[in-house]
């Protein structure tokens, strides 16, 4: 698969020997370009070139596959779009693109997640799901099937699922810790670091080893500054943090596996730095990823001539989304419903729209919705001006409300970006009409 641009359009080029296609995650291009398997455009077919003219939104993102063990085997790539002031900041740029990696093919390694629950073919999204009843609800149980691991405590003293399965590697910029990427660097320059998390089923902690750095975007957007040394991301979202280096040395930048003692990462350094080996496992597990959304909600979108970048305005349509599902049998649901027996979420073009998600599983949950962005405005019960995203992590017996305004009349997907969720059918639509 290879993506070249040109002027005006980009071209995907299918070299594989099978059908794909490719999301451009946190862009908003016309629906029939968003790459979704047949809403509305078929697959790509082996050496078919397609081509897509849609104006690019500024801010790191990234494309990849929309067929889950597709991404799953490392089809994507970072997106990164430049604003004119990026050109002329005195900063140089540096992305850390991040993966969990299995050897054996993704299809096994799914099928091993997901055993006991009915298979849903997501290269088909027009097909009838094969198990029409659905399932919802809290596991309880705590129990984890072979190959997968838990990790911390939920609401009420209930043993969350943290991860799914132990994948072979955790890579950064396709590399593990036992030979990582090293990038030169100034001395005392400033860094602008864009991280993506594109793994399939794993949360990262972003460790700076000490070193202050600035949040100042998720998911391509601005927001106000947040100072720290450790900074969290989910499935498919983004952060850009600024980095004032110390003189000289080598500078570890690690991402830790969430709940466990894996990590990758990248090392900054410069001229001359004695760059030492680090090992893949730290000596204590990193702990859960915004359990109780602090960090979520201590963004605030950042603001332009004092205005926020969602004006305030009445809300015309409210959607309750319930996030539900169990690891034995292994499925995920949204509002007690698979993909292919769902009841679409509806809108007009135009309106303003609230959707609350509530977690009522054990499980975390990265919701995307494409073609859209929206803005985090309330978190448990307490509403605040957030973050501008298209993806939004709602932790175990949590709830989360985001407002948009309704786009192009068409079926946009929403859906969980973990990936054996959502090869189980954990999506639904926002189905906006004229």
């Amino acid at each position: 698969m290879t993506i070249s641009a040109a002027a005006g359009s980009v071209l995907s080029d299918n070299q594989q020997d099978e059908e794909t296609i490719i999301h451009w995650h946190g862009q908003i291009p016309p629906n029939v370009q968003d790459g979704v398997p047949k809403l509305p455009m078929p697959l790509l077919q082996p050496g078919e070139t397609r081509s897509y003219d849609y104006a690019p939104m500024p801010g790191t993102h990234w494309m990849h596959s929309h067929v889950p063990v597709q991404e799953m085997s490392l089809l994507a790539a970072p997106l990164i779009v430049r604003r004119p002031e990026d050109l002329t900041a005195d900063r140089q740029e540096v992305v850390m693109f991040l993966h969990d990696f299995a050897f054996r093919p993704a299809a096994e390694v799914l099928a091993e997640i997901t055993q006991g629950a009915a298979h849903h073919d997501m290269s088909n999204m027009d097909a009838p799901a094969q198990n029409p009843s659905g399932m919802s609800g809290m596991d309880h149980s705590g129990m984890s099937m072979p190959g997968m691991t838990m990790g911390g405590m939920g609401a009420g003293g209930m043993i969350m699922d943290l991860n799914d399965f132990d994948f072979d590697a955790y890579l950064a910029n396709d590399r593990t810790l036992a030979d990582p990427e090293v990038i030169a660097v100034e001395r005392s320059g400033r860094i602008l670091l864009r991280v993506i998390n594109a793994a399939a089923a794993t949360s990262f902690w972003i460790d700076m080893g000490g070193i202050p750095a600035r949040l100042v975007a998720v998911d391509g957007h601005g927001v106000e500054p947040v100072a720290g040394t450790r900074f969290g991301l989910a499935m498919a979202q983004r952060l850009d943090l600024e980095i004032d280096l110390p003189e000289s040395g080598a500078f570890p930048i690690l991402a830790l596996r969430e709940g466990a003692r894996e990590r990758t990462g990248i090392i900054l350094a410069t001229a001359g730095a004695q760059v030492r080996r680090i090992d893949d496992l730290a000596e204590t597990d990193s702990g859960a990823f915004d359990i109780d959304l602090a960090q979520e909600g201590l963004l605030r979108a950042a603001r332009t001539e004092g205005a926020p970048l969602l004006a305030p305005r009445p809300v015309d349509r409210s959607h309750m989304i319930m996030l539900g599902g169990a690891m034995q049998p292994y499925l995920w649901t949204i509002n007690g419903q698979v993909w292919g027996n769902h009841t679409p979420l509806t809108a007009k073009t135009g309106e303003r729209v609230h959707l609350s998600f509530h977690n009522m599983s054990m499980m975390g949950h990265p919701m995307h919705l494409h073609g859209h962005v929206f803005q985090v405005v309330n978190i448990n019960g307490r509403n605040i001006d957030g973050a501008i995203r298209d993806t939004i992590y709602v932790p175990p017996m949590s709830m989360v409300t985001v407002a948009l305004d309704a786009g192009e009349a068409a079926r946009w997907m929403l859906h969980c970006h973990h990936m054996p969720h959502l090869s189980t059918g954990m999506m639904t639509e926002l189905a906006v009409s004229a």
